[in-house]
C-alpha cells in the first residue's frame, strides 16, 4: 500500500472517530477548526488523487440528487406499527395478555421480561449493510441503502440523503464488527428525528421569509428526507437512532433485544440511553412515569414509551395480529394542554397564499414551554369552536410543536368573550383582494408575487417540468429574498452575476472542546455555479406558452390544462381577455377551474407581472389550434436519461402528441421509454410485459 493510501485511510480513520464522538456520543475531543483543518486535509488529498476516493470516504456523504426521485424497494420483513395503550389499566391488560400466551401465570414472574424504551417521534427507517467484495479494510461493512416505512411492505429508497446524516456511519470495520458479533451484512431499524433547536432555528428561518413555520419537527423530518435535493438535508440537522438490528432477511440478528441494542452501540450507532430491561410490570409504569416528567428536557420529542418483550424466541412464538406485533405496546402520553384566554386572532399568509387565523393567546405555561400563540386553521374551525375574541379556551400541544386551540371553555370563572372575528377583505402583506371559493374553507392572496408566497412562487416557477431553472432551489431563492434582490417572478430576469455574487449565508459552528458557537459567512454560489443559474435563467424565456400558464401556479391549471389553454387561445393576452364561457369551452375545463383563471387575471398585480415577463422575453404565444393526436388514448412511462431528449422534452411531445405521461408504470402503461440508467421501472415493465422502446422508437411513434 503507498505512503498516500496509508495517509488516507488514517485521516478518515481519525474524522470518522471524531464524528462518532460528536454526533453519537456528544463527547467531543477536539475544536471544531481542528476537526476542518482534517476534513481539508482529506479533500486535498482526494483531490491529488481522485484513483482513492471511496463510496464511504467522510468527504463522500453528500452526493447527486436522485435520476428518477425514489425507487420502490420491498422490505426483508413487514415494517408494522405497534399498538397504543394510555392507561395503567390497559398497559397491565396488555401484560396479562403476553404472560397468557407465554405460558406464564404468576403476575410480574422472570419468566417474562420487557425492555423500556423513549419512544421518538420521527420517522421510521431501514438500513441495509453489505460487505463489499473489494471493502478497505478487508470485512468491513458498508452502507447500502436507506429505506423509508412506505406502507409498511414496501419503502422509498433514500440512502442519498440518508448518507448526509452524520449519525449514519458508512461504513463499519470488521474489527467493530466482531467486537459486537455482528455480520458484515446486516439490517438497522430506528427512527430519523429533527432536535428540537434545530427545528425551532428552521422554523425562524421560514417566518423570517414569509413561509408557514413547520407543524412538528416529526413531520419536517419526514419532509426533509424526502426532498430530492441531499444538500438541503444535510444542512438540516437530523440524527438517527437505532433500535432494531436484524439479519438481511429481516430475522433477529440476536436473542435478545437488550443485546441488540448493547450491539448497536458498539457499531457505532446512536441508541437512546434511555432505556432498560425488567421483569415487573410496576418498574415498566415506574419507568413510563420517569419518562412523561422527563420528557421537556430531553431536547428531542418523544410521545410515549415503548415496551417490548425481551427475549426473540419469545416474540416469534407471540407472533402478530393483523396490522401489528403482539410482543411490543406503545404507553402514549396525553396531550399537553391548558387554559387560557384568546386576546385577539389575526391572519398569517402562507407560501400557497391562504390565509390562516391565530389566535393572540395570554401566555401559559404548557409542557414546560410558554405559549402565546396557537392556529385556529380556517373559517371552519372557527366556526365549529363558537369561538370569540376573549374567549377562555383549551390549548393542547399533543405530538405538535405548533399548539392548537381544542375547545371553548365556559363555566362561573371564564366568562365567554364579545367580539366576532371577520377575515380581512384584503391580504395584510400585499394588500391584494382576498378570494374565497364558496363551498371552500379557506381564504386566499392570489397575487403571485405577494412577498408571503414568492418563495414558494419562485421555487414552483422554476420547478422540473415547469422553466426547468436547474439551480434554483430552496437555499438559493432564500438567500435572494434575504438580499433582497428579488420581489416579483419577473425580478428572476435581472439577475446578474455581480448580484448573485451578494448570496451569503451563515455557517454556524460549536468549538467541541468549549461548546461556544461561531458564526462565519460564506458565499452561497461559486463563480461557475453563478454562470450556470443564469445560463439556466436566460434559456427559460424559449420554454413554451403552456409552461409558463402552468409556472404562474393558477389554482387547478396543471400541466395538462396549460396545455390545452395554449393550444385554444394562441397567447396569454387572448386567455386573459377571456370570459368564463370562452373558458369553459376548453377541454376539460369547467366552472371551478375557469373561475380560477379569472380570480387568477383580475387581480391587477398579475397582469403587470404579464407584461413584465413578456418585456424580459419570455414565450407568451404558442401556434394557436395547433393539436395533434396520433398517440391519443397511449400512456407513457419515461425511465433513465435518453441520448438527445430531455426528460421534460420527451415528456412535451407526448402530450402535444395526445399522449399521457406517467410516474408510474402499471398493466394500463402501453410503452415504457428506456434510456441509460434506466431504474426500476424498467424492471417492473418486463415484469408486467410492458412494450419497452428507446428514444428512437419514440421518435418514430411521433412521426408515425
Amino acid at each position: 500500500m503507498s505512503d498516500v493510501q496509508h495517509k488516507i485511510d488514517a485521516l478518515r480513520g481519525k474524522i470518522r472517530h471524531h464524528e462518532h464522538l460528536y454526533y453519537v456520543i456528544d463527547k467531543p475531543a477536539i475544536s471544531d477548526a481542528e476537526f476542518d483543518d482534517l476534513m481539508r486535509e482529506l479533500q486535498r488529498l482526494e483531490k491529488e488523487h481522485p484513483s482513492l476516493i471511496t463510496p464511504d470516504s467522510p468527504t463522500q456523504r453528500v452526493g447527486g440528487k436522485p435520476k428518477e426521485g425514489f425507487a420502490k424497494v420491498a422490505h426483508s420483513r413487514p415494517m408494522l406499527s405497534i399498538d397504543n395503550v394510555t392507561s395503567e389499566e390497559e398497559l397491565r391488560d396488555w401484560d396479562r395478555r403476553v404472560r397468557s400466551l407465554a405460558g406464564d401465570k404468576a403476575p410480574d414472574s422472570s419468566q417474562v421480561s420487557y425492555v423500556c424504551e423513549y419512544k421518538m417521534d420521527g420517522l421510521s427507517m431501514a438500513l441495509q449493510y453489505h460487505a463489499a467484495p473489494d471493502s478497505n479494510p478487508p470485512g468491513s461493512a458498508h452502507l447500502l441503502r436507506g429505506l423509508t416505512r412506505g406502507n409498511g411492505t414496501i419503502g422509498e429508497d433514500v440512502t442519498t440523503n440518508v448518507r448526509t446524516i452524520r449519525s449514519v456511519p458508512l461504513s463499519i470495520p470488521a474489527t467493530t464488527l466482531k467486537k459486537a458479533g455482528v455480520p458484515a451484512t446486516f439490517e438497522v431499524r430506528g427512527e430519523i428525528v429533527m432536535p428540537l433547536a434545530a427545528f425551532l432555528k428552521a422554523n425562524e428561518e421560514r417566518v423570517a421569509q414569509g413561509l408557514e413555520p413547520a407543524a412538528n419537527p416529526r413531520n419536517y423530518a419526514a419532509g426533509t428526507i424526502r426532498t430530492l435535493e441531499p444538500n438541503i438535508v444535510a444542512q438540516r440537522r437530523l440524527d438517527f437512532y437505532a433500535y432494531f438490528l436484524l439479519t438481511e432477511t429481516g430475522q433477529d440478528l440476536l436473542e435478545e433485544q437488550s443485546e441488540a441494542l448493547d450491539a448497536l452501540t458498539v457499531l457505532g450507532f446512536r441508541v437512546n440511553p434511555h432505556r432498560e430491561a425488567m421483569t415487573s410490570i410496576d418498574k415498566v409504569l415506574d419507568f413510563v412515569q420517569k419518562a412523561e416528567t422527563t420528557r421537556n428536557s430531553l431536547g428531542y420529542e418523544i410521545d410515549g414509551v415503548v415496551i417490548k418483550v425481551n427475549s426473540a424466541q419469545l416474540q416469534r412464538r407471540l407472533g402478530y395480529t393483523g396490522r401489528a406485533p403482539r410482543w411490543a405496546v406503545a404507553f402514549k402520553f396525553t396531550a399537553r394542554g391548558g387554559i387560557t384566554q384568546v386576546e385577539d386572532i389575526r391572519t398569517q399568509v402562507g407560501r400557497t397564499g391562504k390565509l390562516t387565523p391565530v389566535a393572540v393567546l395570554t401566555p401559559v405555561s404548557i409542557g414546560g414551554t410558554t405559549v402565546s400563540r396557537a392556529t385556529l386553521h380556517n373559517a371552519d374551525q372557527i366556526e365549529s369552536l363558537g369561538l370569540l375574541i376573549g374567549d377562555y379556551v383549551k390549548v393542547e400541544r399533543g405530538g405538535d410543536v405548533i399548539p392548537k386551540v381544542v375547545e371553548v371553555v365556559e363555566d362561573a370563572e371564564h366568562p365567554r368573550g364579545t367580539r366576532h372575528f371577520q377575515f380581512p377583505k384584503h391580504c395584510p402583506v400585499c394588500n391584494s383582494e382576498i378570494h374565497r371559493t364558496e363551498g371552500e374553507a379557506d381564504y386566499r392572496c392570489v397575487n403571485i408575487d405577494c412577498a408571503a408566497r414568492l418563495a414558494g412562487s419562485l421555487l414552483h416557477f422554476a420547478s422540473r417540468g415547469v422553466m426547468n431553472i436547474e439551480g434554483l432551489g430552496e437555499a438559493v431563492v432564500l438567500g435572494l429574498l434575504d438580499h433582497k434582490l428579488v420581489a416579483s417572478i419577473a425580478d428572476l430576469y435581472t439577475l446578474t452575476d455581480e448580484k448573485l455574487a451578494q448570496l451569503q449565508h451563515e455557517v454556524v459552528t460549536r468549538d467541541k472542546k468549549t461548546g461556544a458557537e461561531k458564526t462565519r459567512n460564506q458565499a452561497l454560489l461559486g463563480p461557475k455555479e453563478r454562470a450556470d443559474l443564469l445560463a439556466e435563467i436566460e434559456a427559460s424565456k424559449k420554454a413554451p406558452l403552456d409552461r409558463v400558464l402552468f409556472g404562474l401556479g393558477i389554482r387547478f391549471v396543471g400541466a395538462r390544462t396549460a396545455q390545452l389553454l395554449a393550444e385554444e387561445f394562441g397567447s396569454i393576452e387572448a386567455l386573459m381577455a377571456a370570459s368564463a364561457e370562452d373558458l369553459e369551452r376548453v377541454n376539460e375545463v369547467g366552472p371551478r377551474v375557469s373561475e380560477a383563471i379569472r380570480e387568477f387575471f383580475d387581480e391587477s398585480r398579475n397582469r403587470d407581472l404579464v407584461h413584465r415577463l413578456e418585456k424580459a422575453g419570455l414565450t407568451l404565444t404558442a401556434e394557436k389550434g395547433k393539436k395533434t393526436s396520433q398517440l391519443e388514448g397511449l400512456t407513457f412511462v419515461l425511465t433513465g436519461t435518453l441520448p438527445n431528449l430531455s426528460r421534460e422534452d420527451a415528456k412535451a411531445k407526448i402530450e402535444s402528441a395526445g399522449g399521457r405521461v406517467s410516474g408510474s408504470v402499471s398493466k394500463k402503461t402501453n410503452y415504457v421509454v428506456a434510456g441509460e440508467d434506466a431504474g426500476s421501472k424498467l424492471d417492473k415493465a418486463k415484469e408486467l410485459g410492458v412494450q419497452v422502446i428507446d428514444e428512437p422508437g419514440l421518435i418514430e411513434l411521433l412521426g408515425a
